[in-house]
């Protein structure tokens, strides 16, 4: 089987690459077990100094890596210059805090010496998505392999120019064979991976579908995981809430690598007093983007990645509308080249409709109308995901208060829900568990070891 990669906007193939064959697998099996032997007694200088030339050649060739993003999966090419630039900054964060995160910790205790050690496990299995194909690699390889692991990435079968671009970045910047390595496999050959002895665990960003069989199939050979999945974010706009900030934000929030995206806003609940005000200037901000060719600098509504994906979040919409939700702006494909989804905002969503029960990833609003504020908290965690969720008061306690009663892993108070290098980031419920970034994030990829010694004698 070939992976495949066609450009979103074109809708042309741009490249074909042949699947790994078992003989391959196993040869990438091998080298991630001899270079976890090595490279978890390498000091963790040599290990930082290898992030910190990975963060500078991500920075020499980010016009032509942002580029690539955009040919494989229609990202607009200023948010996938982003991309790469945080991608280069988790790089730098590990390559400086790494070794006060993997210190020794004394702990007090009735030995004369008692201590938690962090040690690295061994070869990670990386099962990542198309929607930030850098990013979301990054964010698991530069912890894992801080902490001492090597990494197996397997990526989404849409983006595989994306995958080999990383294994280049290593191979470039001299890393050590085996420390990383692209599987060019689909998606049923990775329970096989995950199961083979070599591998110490699996940390996997993508639907609850996949993360489900990963779960299970990681479970199932007690090895550790860390799940990010999909995500339907409330954004909470309380009576006090500056409105037009707050559309501003929402509408960036929403639209952004054309709202496919598991942290993006999707369900915005809204109470009488800002309701129609806030509605009005998000539809605003909706009907002002522009679709067009993902590559120009006028263009602020990119394609969606790929034809099935836009199909089916066309019939969420129709079945919504069918149910009593109102169409505002949107609600159809574009007729145009691309696979172009109209920026979309439908109002009085309700329990049944999949605007308001399922994940929207694409250029979909759901508005839902709160009866007051306790009503917009029980509406916020009136959903089976739990990944962040951002509200919107002008009283910084007050909407702390509320963001800490949200069911999520996440929470923002007048702000867009963001991932930060220096920050736990992971949800809760079907949203997933374990934490990226951060501390934890770090920790996540290690053995945290108790060491007790006495005297002799």
């Amino acid at each position: 089987m070939a992976l495949t990669s066609i450009n979103p906007f074109t809708q042309a193939l741009a490249e074909q690459f042949g699947e790994h064959d078992e003989a391959q697998v196993e040869q990438a099996l091998v080298a991630a077990a001899s270079a976890a032997e090595t490279w978890a007694t390498t000091p963790i200088a040599e290990r930082t100094t290898l992030l910190s030339a990975l963060a500078a050649r991500l920075r020499a060739d980010a016009d032509q890596l942002a580029a690539l993003i955009t040919r494989e999966m229609g990202k607009l090419q200023g948010e996938a210059r982003a991309e790469i630039d945080k991608c280069a900054w988790v790089c730098d964060y590990y390559a400086e805090r790494a070794a006060e995160f993997l210190a020794d910790e004394p702990i007090a205790s009735d030995a004369p010496r008692s201590l938690v050690a962090y040690q690295p496990l061994g070869p990670w299995l990386a099962i990542m998505p198309w929607n930030f194909p850098f990013w979301q690699v990054f964010r698991c390889a530069a912890p894992a392999l801080a902490a001492g692991n090597p990494v197996l990435l397997k990526h989404a079968s849409n983006v595989p120019g994306c995958a080999l671009a990383i294994e280049r970045l290593f191979a470039q910047v001299g890393a050590p064979d085996g420390l990383f390595q692209t599987l060019l496999i689909a998606g049923e050959r990775a329970e096989a991976v995950v199961a083979d002895s070599r591998v110490r665990g699996v940390s996997l960003t993508g639907s609850e579908a996949a993360g489900r069989r990963a779960a299970a199939a990681a479970g199932g050979h007690l090895k550790p995981s860390v799940l990010e999945l999909g995500g339907s974010d409330a954004f909470v706009v309380l009576a006090d809430a500056e409105v037009e900030r707050a559309a501003s934000t929402a509408a960036k929030a929403r639209f952004l690598n054309g709202g496919q995206s598991c942290i993006a806003a999707k369900r915005f609940i809204v109470v009488p007093e800002v309701a129609d005000a806030f509605i009005d200037a998000f539809r605003d901000a909706a009907e002002a983007l522009r679709p067009g060719d993902p590559m120009a600098p006028e263009t602020t509504l990119p394609p969606m990645a790929r034809r099935d994906l836009r199909d089916q979040l066309d019939a969420q919409v129709q079945a919504s509308i069918a149910g009593g939700a109102h169409r505002l702006t949107g609600g159809a494909p574009l007729d145009r080249q691309g696979w172009f989804y109209a920026p979309t905002v439908l109002d009085h969503c309700a329990p049944g409709m999949p605007t308001y029960d399922e994940e929207l990833f694409g250029p979909v609003a759901a508005i839902i109308r709160a009866r007051d504020e306790a009503d917009a908290l029980r509406i916020a965690n009136d959903s089976r995901f739990g990944l962040g969720g951002s509200v919107w008061s002008a009283d910084p306690e007050r909407g702390e208060t509320f963001a800490r009663r949200m069911e999520c892993g996440c929470a923002f108070v007048n702000e867009m829900v963001k991932s930060d290098p220096r920050l736990p980031f992971g949800g809760i419920k079907a949203s997933g568990y374990g934490r990226e970034l951060g501390l934890l994030g770090l920790r996540a990829f290690v053995n945290a070891k108790t060491v007790w010694t006495a005297r002799s004698g």
